[in-house]
């Protein structure tokens, strides 16, 4: 499992012109999810997202996280994560999970970040989305459950 993780002011998304999901100061979180990934990944990934340290403390240092900082998530499903460009021009997409696999994997990562008390929005799975992300540094990190 892979998360892209952008610091944001705020972040936005789409779908059809109707907003699904806003959030103000927090992390917008893109999920690829791939085919040996299990529910563990996603817990991981939770945990990771909401513990680390990107968020300036006192002394303009990036040292609090998003728990500290009371910020919030949004989350969308991201299955060009795994995009593949070694070859060709056109990217190919054979790591991506189908469907029916990884729409329960983000749901499962949505819900272990909405434990830890974050207020999370999210996108529409397999939807045509708009994203509208306020990038706040940037900071931006790609974020991986351990190989196994």
């Amino acid at each position: 499992m892979r998360t892209l993780v952008q610091r944001v002011t705020s972040a936005k998304v789409e779908v059809a012109g109707k907003i699904t999901g806003q959030i103000g100061p927090g992390m917008a979180v893109l999920v690829g999810v791939t085919h040996s990934d299990t529910e563990k990944d996603a817990q991981y990934l939770a945990e990771k997202c909401v513990n680390l340290r990107i968020y300036d403390d006192d002394h303009g240092v990036m040292n609090r996280s998003l728990l500290e900082t009371g910020g919030a998530v949004l989350a969308v499903s991201q299955f060009t994560l795994y995009g593949e460009t070694v070859k060709g021009r056109r990217p190919f997409y054979g790591a991506a999970a189908r469907p029916e696999a990884a729409k329960p994997l983000y749901e499962k990562f949505v819900e272990y970040v909405k434990s830890y008390g974050v207020q999370v929005e999210c996108g529409v799975f397999q939807a045509e989305m708009q994203l509208e992300i306020h990038n706040d540094g940037p900071v931006t990190l790609m974020l991986e459950s351990p190989v196994k």
